[in-house]
């Protein structure tokens, strides 16, 4: 008896399984959907067939505040063989998490192991924010999982814009707002061209609010192009702003406008514990042999560039309190926050007007006519001074005074001002200050090229020069140094480098030394065979595939000009023709002369946007095919007769 219940027991175990197996494993239509859709998508390797996302509004007696609630339920199939990915939610102190779990297709709890655990930067933890997340094993192709996540928000202004694409592509997404009758809310579209987006409302009685609808159909995955504008310029997004609310019988403001706004950047201002006795002794010092007003500012704005560790988290990272400046300077870290602060009271203590401004950096598509907390990213310090105001970016190592980041120009700011605040805009510096100028001098030496090079670096490139050089640890400097002149080159050898001063902000840096380039000259009876170029500078930017506009750091202005001698009795036979190339975006220019017995060989890349739009793609290509041919041709010199060919 007792045996036969055994084997009961096992086989209603197995019959379970495989009945349990059966409900989960992929049908026959869910391996070919699979097969459809990697046909459409064939870089990815999950994608999410349906997701549905409900935002619902509240209001807490107890906080006299709108709360938000974010619900979303996905429908993940993989359409690889095998695929593992990770699921993840960030939450800080002014959010919770209350739902984050997977089902099997049959809607059983899948049980995958769940982490919770401090967001960090190295082995500093940034204040309290927080990532929730766990890892989801597809085993076959077609799988299903279906993810559920609710997110609640205890303040309507943290919850800023609600994305319509994500990093798996997605079939069918429909994003709804049930906003009710006593609240005003904005919700503001970007970036919908492109995408099938559809708009619906509807009223409902019961609950005496609108429903605003939005689908979205067959959106790709996430870019993951490098060095694009930032996701609120190109990706499909709502914003969201909650402006006003009534409350009996009266309008209760919001973020209406910006005044909100400022008003509420102001009163965590005001909470903050200020004590700058501790910065005095320092500021004395930094100040005390100081000839003139502006080297004071210089000593106190680079002290802090160089002396405290930046660790902030971009984008989407609450925190909007800054950090008493005590605090940051004994740690000698903080995130732009405290930078921007410190920097502001050591000036105040010197005896200048120093002001908090918040800003939002270049990635950012917004500007302060949205009063949102998504507008800014970022806080620096503005100075007024002599009737000038300066911004001083203390997390730009190796920024001069006087000069801005890329990253920063042209963007609106808003600068404190007790208790109004004042706009102001972030000046545009022309390409020109940026220049890099390489001037090389050569002769032939056998097979070889040899000779001395001259370098100068001004504005960005010279701060991109002395942030990587001085990051490094000084016995891999003078390795890398090399390396970076050589561009990795294994026939290009220099010796006797000079250089000026490699931690000077305030003046163009200079370095010179000997180079010797091999296999560049091979000999055929009266000819010679030189190539000219070492380099190929801008040689693989391809956009023929990309989507998106390329980005640079900065604005580029490069000019390389080479001067061969030739030997005695040698003449020019046979040079590569250039190319003058001009768009809105960018200049390119190439050529080659003869001069006094010599060849002069010239490229300019010059990039003054910063950027190659995709109005400039198709030119780009164009000037790239000239470069890559250029690059490969070579200058022929022969004996006693001046045969040209140009």
């Amino acid at each position: 008896m007792k045996h036969l219940y055994s084997i009961s027991c096992l086989f209603f175990l197995f019959y379970t399984s495989i009945y349990s197996q059966k409900n989960v494993s992929p049908l026959p239509e869910d391996i070919e959907k699979a097969d459809s859709f990697k046909e459409i998508y064939p870089e990815d390797n999950v994608v999410i067939v349906n997701s549905t996302e409900k935002i619902t509004f509240d209001y807490n007696e107890k906080t006299q505040l709108v709360t938000v609630e974010k619900d979303l339920n996905e429908e993940l199939m993989n359409i690889n063989e095998r695929s593992d990915i990770q699921k993840y939610v960030f939450y800080d102190n002014t959010s919770s998490v209350t739902v984050f779990n997977t089902r099997y297709r049959n809607s059983k709890v899948v049980h995958f192991p769940k982490k919770d655990e401090f967001y960090t930067s190295g082995d500093i933890f940034y204040n309290d924010a927080r990532v929730k997340y766990m890892a989801i094993d597809f085993p076959v192709k077609g799988f299903k999982y279906l993810f559920h996540l609710k997110k609640e928000y205890t303040d309507s202004k943290y919850f800023t814009q609600v994305s319509l694409i994500d990093e798996y592509p997605t079939i069918n997404k429909s994003v709804s707002f049930m906003v009710p009758d006593w609240l005003h809310v904005d919700l503001l579209e970007f970036n919908f061209d492109g995408f099938e987006i559809e708009k619906e409302e509807k009223y409902n009685d019961k609950l005496k609010a609108t429903e605003h609808i939005f689908t979205i159909k067959n959106i790709p995955s996430l870019t993951d192009e490098g060095n694009t504008p930032g996701p609120s310029k190109i990706n499909p997004h709502i914003l969201v702003v909650a402006k006003s609310m009534q409350k009996d019988g009266q309008t209760i403001t919001l973020f209406s406008e910006t005044k909100q706004l400022y008003s509420w950047y102001k009163s965590l201002v005001d909470s903050m514990d200020e004590d700058t006795t501790i910065l005095k002794s320092k500021v004395n010092q930094l100040t005390k042999n100081a000839t003139t007003e502006e080297e004071k500012i210089k000593n106190i704005y680079y002290w802090v560039q160089d002396n405290i560790r930046y660790i902030a988290f971009e984008d989407g990272i609450a925190g909007f309190k800054p950090d008493e400046s005590q605090n940051v300077f004994k740690k000698r870290y903080g995130d732009c926050k405290g930078m921007a602060n410190l920097t502001k009271q050591m000036l105040k203590i010197a005896g200048f007007d120093a002001r908090l401004t918040w800003i939002g950096t270049k990635r950012i598509g917004y500007d302060y006519s949205i009063p949102s907390l998504a507008v800014d990213n970022h806080m620096i310090c503005t100075l007024l001074h002599n009737g000038k105001r300066y911004f001083l970016d203390s997390t730009e190592k190796y920024n001069s005074f006087g000069s801005y980041a890329e990253r920063i120009q042209g963007r609106p700011v808003l600068i404190e001002n007790g208790e109004e605040y004042i706009l102001d805009t972030v000046p545009v510096e022309n390409v020109a200050q940026n220049k890099k100028s390489t001037v090389t001098e050569l002769h032939i030496v056998d097979e070889a090229l040899e000779g001395t090079v001259k370098q100068v670096f001004a504005g960005e490139s010279r701060a991109s020069l002395l942030n990587g050089y001085n990051a490094l640890k000084d016995h891999k400097k003078e390795e890398v140094l090399k390396y970076y002149l050589t561009n990795g080159d294994k026939n290009c050898g220099i010796n006797s480098i000079e250089t000026s001063n490699l931690e000077d902000r305030d003046n163009t840096i200079n370095i010179n030394y000997n180079i010797s380039l091999k296999n560049k000259v091979s000999t055929y009876e009266d000819d010679i065979y030189i190539d000219l170029e070492y380099g190929k500078h801008y040689k693989n930017i391809d956009l023929s595939k990309r989507n998106h506009d390329l980005e640079f750091p900065y604005k580029a202005n490069v000019e390389f000009t080479t001067i061969l001698h030739l030997p005695k009795g040698y003449y020019v036979k046979n040079m590569p023709k250039g190319i003058n190339h001009k768009t809105e975006d960018f200049t390119v220019a190439i050529s080659f002369s003869e001069k006094a017995n010599t060849i002069i060989y010239t490229k300019k890349f010059i990039f003054k946007n910063a950027a190659i739009t995709k109005a400039s793609f198709t030119e780009w290509n164009t000037v790239s095919s000239a470069l890559k041919k250029i690059y490969k041709e070579q200058i022929v010199v022969t004996k006693n007769q001046k045969l040209t060919s140009r």
